[in-house]
């Protein structure tokens, strides 16, 4: 699988060269059947402060991959080595699915071993289901069975990544309570050759918003089987610009486009991100939030559309009525009541910056106009 001829790599072919040097130099004891040590993936997620050498005197730097609780990430392994299910709680766009791919990528070498949660999800689409031209013919055996992702991870001891754990029906998150305490899958259909037993290194990795609590509660039962770690928005304007400026100028380079990210626009943007999800300005002054999900991932969003815009349609630099425009689609996502909010915000804390500040914030406030 070559990272040039996938439109979004998985985890494990986009870091692959950092993935082989921390292989190559893990002196560390690990778990069995993981393919780094608990040490080697912290600094994989984390970053490294020194090039590491590998393939003969090749040198590469380990990235900062997760910004925020740097102790998180060390309960988050530690929980499975010890074999408990994690559970990454927190507001959308708050990188726990990210997270929960780099934790897969650098423990079990794959993070596409995945079940999507919906409301629609039953058991068969997380644990399996069978060839029915097979089954009509021969009866179920273990050929006509069609393994899915609960399957695959306990038969090959890897980790399955469980995304939006309460979208899912209560009966079908409740069906995981024997796989994640027993670690043991039953299949009745086989008899006596019917129960998989898990091989070491398997775990589950479920991810949940907070927007959802109440959607499909979890029960006690399965709550009491997992180690919950919540991930909270960035709280920093300038680390959150910092991301932002990051991710955007990644997925430009993967783009093939060449534009530049202007550092003060991406500043703006953050600052005006974190404002409206605190509902709170630098300045002490209230704000009415927005129901819309304000967070980090839709920063990038929006300094992304911006940057396409200003290569495809404007020629220029980045433009802050463009980002106006895009905000506005992040805005109106729940309500368009919330526009008034925004126009609030824009009268009253865009145009005391303006006043004081001048420049970006000035246009800034100027394009106003595109909320309507």
């Amino acid at each position: 699988m070559k990272k040039s001829n996938i439109l979004k790599p998985p985890v494990e072919v986009f870091y692959e060269e950092e993935l082989k040097a921390l292989e190559q130099n893990d002196k560390e004891l690990k778990p069995k059947n993981w393919r780094l040590s608990p040490k080697a993936v912290k600094t994989f997620i984390l970053g490294s402060s020194r090039n590491i050498e590998y393939n003969d005197g090749k040198k590469i730097k380990i990235n900062k991959k997760f910004y925020g609780d740097d102790s998180l990430i060390e309960r988050c392994i530690i929980t499975l080595a010890g074999n408990r299910g994690l559970m990454l709680v927190g507001e959308p766009g708050t990188a726990k699915t990210m997270l929960s791919e780099l934790l897969s990528a650098a423990i079990s070498g794959t993070s596409t071993n995945t079940v999507q949660g919906t409301a629609g999800t039953t058991e068969d689409m997380i644990k399996y289901s069978w060839n029915y031209a097979m089954l009509l013919g021969t009866g179920p055996t273990k050929e006509a069975l069609v393994p899915s992702p609960l399957y695959v991870g306990m038969n090959r001891g890897i980790i399955t990544r469980f995304e939006e754990l309460t979208r899912c029906p209560a009966e079908v998150q409740d069906s995981l309570i024997s796989i994640v305490s027993d670690k043991v899958l039953n299949i009745p259909e086989l008899g006596d050759e019917g129960l998989l037993f898990a091989e070491p290194g398997f775990n589950i990795i479920a991810t949940a918003n907070t927007r959802d609590k109440g959607v499909n509660e979890m029960s006690s039962a399965l709550k009491r089987r997992f180690n919950f770690e919540t991930i909270f928005p960035i709280s920093d304007v300038s680390l959150e610009a910092k991301i932002i400026e990051q991710e955007v100028e990644k997925l430009v380079k993967e783009s093939g486009i060449k534009v530049k990210i202007d550092r003060d626009v991406v500043n703006i943007l953050a600052t005006t991100f974190h404002e409206l999800r605190e509902g709170v300005s630098a300045q002490g002054s209230r704000i009415d939030k927005p129901a819309a999900v304000m967070s980090t991932a839709e920063a990038v969003s929006v300094c992304y559309q911006t940057a396409m815009t200003s290569y495809y349609f404007e020629k220029s630099e980045m433009r802050v009525d463009s980002m106006v425009q895009n905000i506005l689609g992040t805005v109106v996502k729940e309500s368009r009541d919330d526009i008034d909010k925004l126009k609030n915000y824009f009268n009253i804390i865009i145009k005391s910056k303006s006043l004081k500040e001048g420049g970006l914030w000035k246009e800034f406030y100027e394009a106003r106009k595109w909320i309507k």
